[in-house]
């Protein structure tokens, strides 16, 4: 079967400075990949290739089956769905138009583009999927965070894309509506189990219940890629952050805590 997506040997350099390494990745359909590393590590970078919206300095990208480079981007972009918590809106739209505007992959709601009564109905249900029915005319600027990031989602599923990206989508997010948007998140093994995903963080707490994979990168280069049980680790994740750090697992989700170096009495 054909990845949904393939980085093979990719760099990236910036002013001369070797910003990503020689990171190889291939996601299949179905499959819930992390993106981990502390800040600076090159997962923004990384996620430019697999959105489309970047070439590496060198080493090859094939996204759907196709080789960037020698497809039309922009058509090959409506195939993947974006969830971006720093999403700017020039104009108030409600949550139905924001995510209508993931058919037209555009911001803000095209000139003269009239949604059709099928493309209305889809956008009411990918609301609905979301649990955001009450709040399908709320405007944008009135959500809580965790009620935009829940838009995006249906923003970018509204386009049926066989890949969605998530970066860091539990930005500014309390713990109730991080786990609210989790639960949003876990429920798309169910209700679209073809679709692959990469969530970017730096937290293990923000990884969701249905992560199956998960790439460990620092300074640009891979630290451990695999089975996520088996990658995101004590011994992995302490050396991807450069510090002693003590991973736990429990009923499908991670912590991380810093390994207690003394104990003070109080």
């Amino acid at each position: 079967m054909i990845p949904v997506l393939e980085l093979t040997d990719v760099t990236f350099r910036r002013n001369g400075k070797q910003i990503i390494d020689g990171i190889s990745l291939t996601v299949h359909a179905g499959e819930h990949w992390a993106l981990l590393g502390p800040n600076g590590a090159g997962k923004s970078t990384l996620l430019g290739f697999c959105a489309a919206v970047s070439f590496p300095t060198s080493g090859t990208v094939h996204i759907l089956g196709r080789q960037m480079g020698r497809v039309d981007l922009a058509q090959l972009r409506h195939r993947i769905g974006h969830v971006n918590p720093r999403h700017q809106l020039q104009y108030s739209l409600t949550v139905r138009q924001v995510v209508l505007t993931g058919i037209t992959a555009t911001i803000d709601t095209p000139m003269r583009w009239t949604p059709s009564a099928r493309e209305l109905e889809r956008a009411d249900a990918m609301i609905a999927a979301v649990g955001l029915s009450h709040k399908a005319e709320d405007v944008w600027p009135t959500l809580s965070q965790g009620e935009r990031g829940r838009t995006l989602i249906a923003r970018a599923l509204i386009a049926e894309p066989r890949l969605l990206l998530l970066d860091e989508p539990s930005t500014g997010l309390d713990v109730a509506a991080r786990e609210q948007l989790l639960e949003t998140i876990d429920a798309l093994d169910h209700t679209h189990p073809e679709v692959a995903s990469i969530l970017v963080t730096h937290h293990l707490e923000e990884l969701p219940t249905t992560t199956t994979h998960a790439l460990l990168i620092a300074d640009g280069r891979t630290v451990a890629s695999g089975p996520a049980r088996d990658t995101v680790t004590t011994d992995t994740v302490s050396a991807a952050f450069d510090h002693p750090v003590v991973v736990g697992y429990d009923e499908g989700r991670w912590t991380a805590r810093a390994k207690a170096t003394r104990i003070i009495d109080v």
